[in-house]
């Protein structure tokens, strides 16, 4: 295969199945699974994120086939890329790479003030790719699980009326930007009460939000039927923080126990404080990657942030 017939462009509305085929035989592949293509199960990373407004996915083609793709997300200010996959066959022919050019080529149209992604941590050809771009290794990010007893259901933003959800979501930003300048997940919020493939668990204070979690769960969803994954969660900086978080995540598990669903949860070691309430609310470590950024900053990975993430 010559490097220059490799193409790259925007993923096509008609190759996303093929694109979401590739990420689980790819990942299945290099995790040693026997059957590849049960990777994850019935959880799907890659239609509901073509299909949001702050998402673009990079595809790589020789003669016309799909070979490989990446998935650019955007939070305001922030943004990171992945799951980033080629076919196990055009592994080591630089395709990643030309996927990666392109990649940082849209996060510097975006003017980004921070990037970032997930990857294997004992993987040294992962890393040392990464570091090419500008990425840095910093902090390792747990995946935590917990399955939930049955609790009382908390606020969803689902169940609000449209002007209370535009409030709701504003606050939500207004949440985020304190805890680092221009963050903000309305898009993500909105992608996933549109799609429903999802809700967001909303607690308050009288009429002040103190924390709110976008929790992913059902069929066609990034968790699945079984899973209710927590694709960001965050409380309120500042004086009892900690206490806010608390609340966050019984109410978390007040929802997930209400869909029958197992919570999967990310947090970034470096926000020690949430990590350790977690593990104290008896969530276990299931897997584990490392957060890789760009610039070699904190961004919002820093102990005063009681965040759930985890840039996969």
């Amino acid at each position: 295969m010559a490097k220059d017939s490799i193409t790259i462009g925007s993923l096509r509305k008609s190759e996303v199945e093929e694109a979401a085929r590739i990420v689980r035989l790819a990942f299945g592949t290099f995790l040693g699974i026997p059957d590849p293509l049960s990777f994850m199960d019935d959880r799907n990373f890659m239609t509901p994120r073509f299909r949001s407004p702050h998402v673009k996915v990079i595809a790589a083609r020789e003669a016309g086939r799909l070979i490989g793709s990446n998935v650019v997300t955007r939070w305001g200010s922030f943004g990171y890329f992945g799951p980033l996959t080629v076919l196990p066959e055009y592994w080591e022919r630089g395709v990643a790479q030309r996927l990666l050019q392109a990649t940082v080529t849209t996060f510097d149209a975006w003017r980004l003030r921070h990037t970032g992604l997930y990857t294997f941590p004992h993987s040294a050809k992962h890393v040392h790719l990464y570091q090419k771009f500008g990425y840095w290794p910093r902090y390792l990010t747990a995946i935590l699980a917990r399955t939930p007893g049955p609790g009382p259901l908390p606020t969803l933003m689902s169940g609000l009326k449209k002007d209370e959800r535009e409030r709701a979501i504003a606050a939500c930003r207004r949440l985020t930007h304190g805890l680092d300048k221009g963050l903000d997940l309305s898009h993500e919020i909105s992608a996933a009460l549109k799609q429903r493939t999802g809700d967001v668990v909303l607690t308050f204070t009288g009429r002040t939000l103190d924390a709110f979690a976008i929790c992913l769960t059902g069929p066609g969803s990034e968790g699945g039927s079984k899973v209710c994954y927590v694709k960001f969660a965050a409380a309120r900086a500042g004086a009892a923080a900690e206490q806010r978080f608390a609340g966050l995540l019984a109410a978390i598990d007040g929802f997930a126990a209400s869909r029958a669903a197992a919570i999967e949860a990310g947090v970034n070691l470096s926000r020690e404080g949430a990590y350790r309430q977690m593990r104290a609310h008896c969530y276990k470590v299931a897997g584990q990657g490392v957060a890789m950024q760009r610039p070699h900053a904190a961004g919002f990975n820093h102990p005063e942030a009681w965040v759930i993430d985890d840039w996969r």
